[in-house]
């Protein structure tokens, strides 16, 4: 075959693929990454809900405890780079189906575990089935919505975020009526159920595909988010320095608010929070992470769609100080409890950002096609953070008998990160992507 009629029957191929995809709705593509994400919330954003029953189960100390949970992001965020590469190799429906059987290990086998051991186990299979699900949702959002990666990446994200603020109350009440074992044997086998039916529904865009006018809508998204005029490899991808700048970013931010999402019942249990009514059956306590997980959920697209309009790197400054400065605000009002729910819902909402902009910013960086493998090798960024955020930060407060400087170690990780977005990160991007077009 001649060279010119390669390249007519390439280009042949890829109007197809671009006319097929201006057909095809791209927005139902959303909606079992939607559900899938809200069934494995509770993994990570109900487990501080039952870390008091288990500590006095297993008469451990609440650090031993609370490894559980890291090692839940750790296996989440370890293996996430292998799940990412399974979903590009083998499609999200196959991957996310097997990942469903192990979300319901994870809490089911939690309802039998009789010894921190095999918690720690089971909690750490659970992590991998999580991130085999978030690893293909995202990537489906990534590859679908290059026009609009920020608020579709962050509807998926913000799922995640959101879901466990439809079980708290249904969780609490099992845990105080049934206890604990109950409430994991339960809701386990109900999330694997809904993964498993979600699974079935999830597709990427073929090949080559691209949205109908892609080049005119690239025009305009350039104007306002740089992308690369290239897909880079994993490979190539781990010899930037713009992808290390966002890793360190992205585990600086995610310590910050891990540390307050594995502490917060200990927290509220230190001020009586969770003996404190306020109206409904709610306590202080289950109120404040109702509204914490609507407003992180809520944070994601809204955080995305502004990243979309004005620049990640901007959105991610602007949105790291408000975060530090709502710690900050946390400290002086920890003990007083209307302040103590309105303080931690702003400042869930200006954590919940980081889930919709570091991908976004990986995909723009670094291209579409490798997007969900490249994202799963950030995402372990993750899992250091879980470190510095669950045992690290129990262990800070038992050496010093209050959680203040836990709250100050927060602060700082928020300050440092919005310093290397605006200043080092965005001003890298922009070289980078003004050299892709010189080389054009």
């Amino acid at each position: 075959m001649s060279n010119d009629k390669w390249k007519m029957e390439e280009s042949g191929r890829m109007i197809a693929s671009q006319s097929n995809s201006a057909d095809s709705p791209r927005w139902p593509t959303l909606i079992p990454c939607v559900v899938a994400m809200l069934a494995i919330a509770n993994l990570q954003y109900a487990w501080t809900l039952f870390t008091t029953d288990v500590t006095k189960s297993f008469h451990a100390r609440l650090d031993q405890v609370q490894w559980a949970l890291t090692f839940f992001v750790i296996a989440q965020t370890a293996l996430f780079p292998i799940s990412a590469y399974l979903v590009d190799r083998f499609g999200p429906r196959r991957i996310v189906t097997v990942a469903s059987f192990l979300v319901a290990i994870g809490w089911v086998g939690a309802g039998w575990a009789n010894s921190l051991p095999v918690l720690y186990a089971v909690y750490a299979i659970g992590g991998v089935g999580a991130g085999a699900v978030y690893s293909a949702c995202v990537g489906v959002a990534m590859k679908w919505f290059p026009d609009r990666r920020g608020l579709c990446v962050g509807v998926v994200a913000g799922s995640y975020g959101f879901g466990t603020a439809l079980t708290i109350r249904p969780i609490a009440y099992l845990i105080e009526h049934n206890g604990y074992r109950a409430a994991f044997i339960v809701f386990g086998a109900i999330q694997g159920v809904v993964v498993l039916v979600a699974a079935q529904f999830l597709r990427m865009p073929p090949v080559g595909w691209l949205p109908a006018g892609w080049e005119a809508i690239k025009a305009k998204v350039q104007r306002k988010v740089q992308q690369s005029a290239r897909d880079y490899t994993p490979g190539e991808m781990l010899r930037s320095g713009s992808f290390y700048l966002l890793y360190l970013m992205m585990t600086l931010v995610t310590a910050s608010g891990l540390m307050l999402t594995a502490q917060l019942k200990p927290i509220g249990v230190t001020y009586g929070y969770d003996k404190y009514a306020v109206f409904g059956g709610f306590t202080v306590l289950t109120l404040t992470l109702s509204v914490n997980q609507v407003l992180n959920g809520s944070a994601r697209p809204f955080f995305g769609w502004v990243s979309d309009r004005i620049g990640r790197y901007d959105t991610m400054a602007m949105v790291f100080v408000m975060e530090a400065i709502t710690i900050t605000a946390l400290t002086l009002v920890v003990a007083r409890p209307t302040l103590f729910i309105i303080i931690s819902a702003l400042m869930f909402f200006f954590w919940g950002d980081i889930y919709s902009l570091f991908p976004a910013a990986i995909a723009d960086i670094f291209g579409t096609k490798y997007a969900t493998t490249n994202y799963g090798i950030q995402y372990t960024a993750k899992g250091i953070g879980s470190i510095l955020a669950g045992p690290g930060a129990a262990l800070l407060m038992t050496a010093s008998h209050s959680w203040i400087p836990v709250f100050w170690g927060a602060v700082a990780c928020n300050v440092i990160a919005a310093g290397l977005a605006v200043f080092w990160l965005k001003p890298r991007v922009a070289r980078l992507v003004k050299e892709q077009g010189t080389e054009a």
